[in-house]
């Protein structure tokens, strides 16, 4: 009798033991989701809101609108990732500290004003596609893309790519980069085979594969802007390249060749746009931001 009574007594202790952890399991599961801080957010005059980051050393805040197509941060899947992999894929959350890899908006050369909707540029911009490229006449307007560089053993120069151009060019195409006697607007100048097409004897004509190389180094010797200039299907154009240590960013910026003279201009404009994006980590606006509507 006595051992049946310590059987029932068991059986009732671990009974209560699992009421209690089912019960706690329940509780616990019943508690909301711990929630993520939402960061503040600066918003233009129609209450879009910025897109926000951490672009290379700084936090920014890009003005609405601004943004030619979207920003992608650090670890997002690529354009062309494996669509389950996207589907799974969960960004972290929003902050002034998430890494941003890469952005691009439209810079106006003659003035140094940029892209926004629901601005004046705007209407500039299309009116400048109607007007202009159809007649062929130059188009003022440069498309920039910016890269957050975050590998602190790449170097910020475009040392190895400058040599690695004009050993392709050597091994394809069998022609040399000749270094021109002269600098151009303060460039020195690299023309393919002397800009000398070989087969015909006379100066390049459609050089896509021997465009012209313009570098810029810094005091040390290393090469910080990198443009290469080339005419096909009629549109001269230049692919402009360059670093910046301050931010640790490469800066990429394509345009008619008309303006290849304003190249520094262009630069010191970009870096200006940038810095006037400038937050505090708690996205206090440091100075007023260019191109918000």
């Amino acid at each position: 009798m006595k051992s049946g009574c310590k059987k029932i007594v068991l059986i009732a202790v671990l009974l209560w033991q699992v009421l209690l952890l089912t019960g706690c399991d329940y509780y616990l599961s019943e508690q909301p989701a711990q929630q993520v801080p939402v960061p503040f957010y600066n918003r233009d005059s129609r209450g879009r809101a910025d897109t926000i980051g951490k672009l290379g050393t700084h936090s920014i805040s890009i003005p609405a609108g601004v943004i030619d197509g979207w920003a992608r941060y650090m670890g997002d899947p690529g354009d062309f990732a494996d669509p389950k992999i996207k589907a799974k894929y969960q960004r972290p959350p929003e902050s002034y500290d998430l890494p941003i890899e890469s952005f691009g908006f439209l810079y106006r050369i003659t003035d140094g004003d940029i892209y926004t909707s629901f601005r004046q540029t705007q209407q500039d911009y299309r009116r400048d596609n109607e007007t202009l490229i159809p007649y062929g006449k130059p188009f003022p307007w440069a498309s920039v893309s910016v890269y957050g560089q975050y590998d602190a053993t790449a170097p910020l120069n475009f040392n190895f790519t400058v040599q690695n151009e004009f050993k392709l060019a050597k091994e394809i195409t069998y022609f040399d980069y000749i270094q021109q006697p002269q600098p151009l607007y303060g460039l020195t100048v690299y023309r393919a085979n002397n800009g000398i097409d070989p087969k015909t004897g006379e100066p390049w004509k459609w050089d896509d594969n021997a465009k012209d190389i313009f570098i810029k180094k810094d005091q040390a010797g290393n090469i910080k802007t990198y443009i290469k200039c080339e005419f096909t299907h009629h549109i001269d154009s230049c692919d402009h390249m360059f670093y910046n240590d301050d931010w640790h960013i490469q800066v990429w910026i394509s345009y008619s060749r008309t303006y290849l003279p304003q190249w520094q201009e262009m630069e010191n404009n970009i870096i200006k746009i940038l810095d006037s994006w400038r937050v505090s980590r708690e996205g206090k606006l440091l100075g007023k931001q260019i191109g918000k509507a």
